[in-house]
């Protein structure tokens, strides 16, 4: 059983930032890319960000620079730390993890998301 956990959201101004932080627990043999995705009421998920086990990243068109992605391998932990944020950025935002975990004795590679967690922007 893999869980992922994300935490950091909440209520900021336009302009403010936030840190969220994704860590994944459970019977884990290897994480392999992990990402942000956001939905905001009304809308698809949409993709924010992603960043592989080597520390490659890639960003959404709409991030121009204002979020970082980054990863503690040793901790199976995402963050992504949000700065110049815009009402436009209210949303739940949910982590996804590319894991091997082993079932059944067996290596078995999945994706697997978080249950989210609320940003709101508004003054």
């Amino acid at each position: 059983q893999v869980h992922l956990v994300e935490s950091g959201g909440g209520l900021v101004q336009p302009g403010g930032s936030l840190r969220l932080s994704c860590a994944a627990s459970g019977n884990i043999v290897a994480v392999g890319l992990m990402g942000w995705y956001r939905q905001a009421p009304g809308k698809q998920r949409e993709f924010v960000a992603s960043i592989t086990s080597t520390g490659m990243t890639n960003y959404a068109d709409f991030v121009n620079g204002r979020f970082t992605i980054s990863r503690d391998n040793g901790e199976n932990t995402i963050f992504l730390q949000m700065n110049g944020l815009k009402p436009e950025d209210t949303a739940d935002y949910y982590c996804k993890g590319d894991i091997i975990t082993v079932v059944g004795g067996h290596e078995w590679g999945d994706y697997y998301w978080g249950q989210g967690t609320q940003v709101t922007v508004s003054s």
